[in-house]
């Protein structure tokens, strides 16, 4: 059954769609006159493909996490569009998906219109308006990539994202009409074919798991309609977090620790955050069962693990031991030592990087008193301190340092953190701003925001003990 009586293809339509590879030409020629940030920090003419990016839930960490991995390997990029449900980037290098923690999805963008379209087909349900969002579709490669890599009958799916609040609530119907247009299209081609429907969801949005088990990134089968505030995109999943492979490292290494463990989600964005790439040499001071050092191994450094307590020195071996056979990490390069964070300047030097989440005091049942979580804090701070004026001395110039320090939410709705940022300024860092302007093709009351931010928050509503997540940097 079909979504409208007026979803038949006219011949314009199908003019369009025949004629795609030369849209994709004009698009290209468009982009070539952006400018884009390069890891260098100067501009260029962009000359790479426009992606949108699907965050976790914390889509402020994973925006941060994103620019310092682009920044660090030295692929350019703009950021066009940045909202809680997608980021749009014009970027000149491939990004994997598995190389990141705080992403869902990644797809490659083929066709666009204006959001103001949409509001006129899918709010104020206008013909002509429907009409030119099939012929975007139909200039675009979509229809033409899911043949080329399906035999049989296709299965597709369409998700949507919408970051517009007045397209929100007609979310299904966009769902409708874009899987019904493409189902068409197929149509055209000989091909039966059927999209994946919801029932009981908010939002028309196939899971990670989902695209996973029915392959639909290997057959470039799912679409991400991306509703911004001016701009509609639709893009093609080109990559998809697997939550299979997080959990192995997570709960099937030899060793757990169930109590104060990080997520290996986390982990990775921290190393990210680190500015850790390929050779680098990276340090956890406080590696626990080295959860932090699997990322950084994963990621082709030299690791270097540390940890006061025995237990967890002998455990961080097994686990990257592990790690590296599982991986089949080819030149593996880890140590783990037993020793003092706060004394490690005397064992360890030439330190590129340092990732890391100390002791947060204890674990809390019921969320604390003001003055209590103060007094957790004091017995914490010298710990804390003591390592940063050791970190300066082990890190090489330009290195950074990226630590996690508790964040109370206090009965009284108060909020309690540490001084480590006067510390680490009065030791000699400088503080890394997560966000640059530049970073931003359009500038605004949004883009001054988040280039205000010191410090990143993860923290939920029902958690007592929140991450605060410094970055700071031995400037050369």
């Amino acid at each position: 059954m079909r979504y409208l009586n007026d979803m038949q293809l006219s011949q314009k339509v199908l003019a369009k769609f025949s004629h795609s590879a030369s849209h994709e030409k004009k698009r290209k020629a468009i982009i070539g006159a952006e400018t884009i940030y390069q890891g260098d920090g100067s501009m260029q003419s962009a000359l790479g493909k426009d992606y949108v990016f699907i965050p976790g839930k914390n889509w402020r960490l994973s925006l941060a996490e994103i620019v310092s991995f682009l920044e660090y390997r030295r692929i350019s990029f703009a950021l066009s569009e940045f909202a809680r449900e997608f980021f749009e980037a014009n970027v000149t290098g491939e990004t994997n998906i598995d190389s990141l923690g705080g992403f869902i999805k990644i797809g490659a963008v083929k066709a666009e219109f204006s959001t103001d379209l949409g509001r006129r087909a899918f709010v104020k349900n206008e013909r002509p308006a429907k009409k030119q969002i099939q012929e975007s579709i139909a200039s675009s490669d979509i229809v033409a990539r899911i043949v080329s890599k399906t035999r049989g009958k296709v299965l597709f799916g369409v998700s949507i994202y919408s970051a517009d609040r007045s397209l929100r609530g007609s979310s299904n119907r966009i769902h409708r009409f874009v899987g019904s247009t493409v189902k068409d299209f197929l149509t055209t081609q000989g091909l039966k074919s059927d999209f994946m429907g919801f029932s009981n969801r908010t939002f028309p949005q196939l899971t990670h798991v989902e695209v996973l088990k029915k392959q639909l990134v290997e057959k470039e089968a799912e679409a991400l309609v991306c509703v911004g505030r001016e701009r509609t995109l639709i893009a093609t999943t080109t990559g998809v977090h697997n939550p299979f492979e997080f959990q192995k490292r997570d709960i099937e290494k030899p060793v757990e620790r169930r109590i104060f463990s990080l997520p290996p989600r986390l982990a990775r964005i921290l190393v990210n955050l680190s500015g850790c790439t390929p050779g680098s040499t990276f340090l956890d001071p406080f590696c626990g069962v080295g959860t932090i050092l699997q990322e950084a191994l994963l990621s082709r450094a030299h690791v270097v693990g540390v940890d006061v307590n025995p237990w967890c020195v002998k455990a961080a071996r097994e686990n990257l031991e592990w790690l590296t056979r599982e991986y089949c990490i080819e030149e593996a390069d880890s140590t783990v030592l037993q020793g003092d964070a706060r004394k490690l300047s005397q064992r360890v030097r030439n330190i590129d990087c340092v990732a890391t989440e100390p002791d947060l005091g204890p674990a809390l049942r019921h969320f604390p008193t003001t003055s209590y979580a103060a007094k957790i804090i004091a017995k914490l701070e010298p710990l804390y301190f003591g390592f940063l004026e050791d970190a300066f001395r082990m890190l090489n110039p330009n290195g950074r340092l990226v630590m996690v320090t508790p964040y109370f939410q206090t009965r009284s709705g108060e909020h309690v953190a540490t001084r480590f940022a006067e510390k680490a300024m009065e030791v000699g860092f400088t503080r890394v701003f997560p966000f640059k302007s530049e970073f931003f093709k359009n500038q605004g009351e949004a883009v001054k925001k988040l280039t205000g931010m010191s410090s990143l928050v993860d923290v939920a509503e029902r958690h007592k003990v929140g991450r605060e997540i410094h970055i700071f940097q031995k400037l050369g």
